[in-house]
């Protein structure tokens, strides 16, 4: 009997839980993980070649071939002979995600931070200097689906968010969660060249890297000792910079910026053009910008498409042709061939010499593809863990030569 009466309070008990948490559901929470800034900044080194473990974006200077591991450092590879590319390090650079070069100094994002590289021996490549906190209200990006973000009391003058360990919890639902997206930067000059995800670009003797929000501007006539000059809001969600002839264009989750940078040390908004949310690299060629626009996951509605944009006006941009795509990333643009990364889809090649009008005259399909460099002799691509390099022929273009990068 006192089994019987045992059950039936503890039934009861069951009922009261389910009334008070009939409200609750199961959700994706990340923590963040830290690191004191004292070890994280004392933690910049070169190192020997090793195995890439998630390839990002790709630079190229001179023989040379930067490869970013994302938010772990860069990969540098000798490409004096592009058939036969040789890994030679790697520099450690806690969460760094671009890179720029100018003058055998190569720059670099980590975290809050700008380091500077002095690469004029690929066999003795120095670390030389750190501007500290030059990218304030760092946040690494969330890399794991998430519904929440739980953050502590942060000392940030001492710590630093590196990562974060997701886990599951039950809670009331909320409308307010904030994801913060990846803050990262591209350089152009006696420079190198950068790919189309970039988000740091050297023009002239001034280095211009974009976060979420806002551009920073360095002074770098010195190359072994930047300066930082200035920095603006430029717009919201900022996420690729592209350079041409005076002007910056930048790439947003909701459209396209343009910005006069003739006075170079105060860039001057000129205009813009929306688009459907979407992850956004942008090039420009002559009057011509072409934009992906990446749907899905954190980047937004599911379209993916490719847009060609009249800039012939810079006050007032016009898109003029759209093309639908199914997970496209980087693009670059070369003559009269567009290349396009279009994720699983492969490499696409087009036609443009009747642009806006796109013919797709050539596709590199079951390979993934990230972003494109297209160099004078040589197209340089990174996906999938693998470089690839295809030579111009009148046939169109050829492998070269496939580097495994792990």
């Amino acid at each position: 009997m006192k089994k019987i009466l045992l059950l039936f309070v503890l039934a009861g008990l069951c009922v009261g839980c389910d009334d008070v948490n009939s409200n609750l559901e199961r959700v994706q929470v990340a923590v963040p993980l830290t690191m004191s800034l004292d070890e994280f900044r004392s933690s910049v080194s070169v190192e020997n070649a090793q195995n890439i473990e998630e390839s990002g974006k790709i630079y190229t200077y001179h023989n040379l071939i930067f490869i970013n591991d994302n938010l772990k450092g860069v990969h540098v590879i000798d490409n004096s002979d592009p058939s036969h590319p040789v890994q030679k390090n790697f520099l450690k650079i806690p969460q760094n995600t671009d890179v720029a070069v100018k003058d055998n100094k190569l720059y670099a994002n980590s975290g809050p931070d700008l380091v500077v590289f002095d690469i004029s021996n690929v066999n003795n490549i120095e670390y030389e200097t750190r501007i500290e906190n030059v990218f304030p209200n760092y946040y690494p990006p969330v890399t794991e689906e998430a519904d929440y973000i739980d953050y502590p009391e942060i000392d940030f003058a001492s710590e630093i968010i590196i990562g974060y360990e997701v886990k599951a919890e039950f809670r009331e639902p909320q409308n307010d969660m904030v994801l913060f997206t990846n803050d990262a930067v591209e350089v152009a000059g006696a420079s190198g060249t950068g790919g189309s995800m970039a988000r740091f670009k050297i023009v002239k003797d001034y280095l211009y890297t974009v976060t979420e929000s806002q551009i920073h501007i360095f002074d770098i006539n010195s190359p072994e000792n930047p300066v930082s000059i200035n920095s603006e809001y430029v717009g919201w969600q900022i996420e690729t910079i592209f350079y041409q002839d005076d002007y910056l264009y930048l790439g947003s989750s909701s459209g396209m910026y343009i910005y006069d940078i003739a006075n170079a040390t105060s860039p001057t908004y000129v205009s813009e053009i929306s688009h459907v949310m979407g992850c956004d690299p942008v090039v420009v060629q002559g009057d011509l910008a072409y934009v992906t626009i990446r749907g899905g996951n954190i980047c937004g509605q599911d379209f993916s498409q490719l847009e060609v944009i009249d800039v012939s006006d810079k006050t007032l941009p016009e898109r003029i042709a759209v093309y639908e795509m199914k997970e496209p990333y980087g693009l670059g643009i070369k003559d009269n061939n567009l290349f396009v990364c279009d994720g699983s889809a492969g490499l696409k090649v087009y036609d443009a010499s009747a642009s806006p009008e796109l013919t797709l005259i050539d596709q590199f399909e079951d390979i993934e593809t990230f972003d494109v460099i297209p160099l004078e002799n040589v197209l340089l691509m990174v996906g999938g863990e693998t470089l690839y390099q295809y030579r111009y022929t009148s046939e169109g273009i050829q492998l070269l030569s496939t580097f495994s990068l792990n």
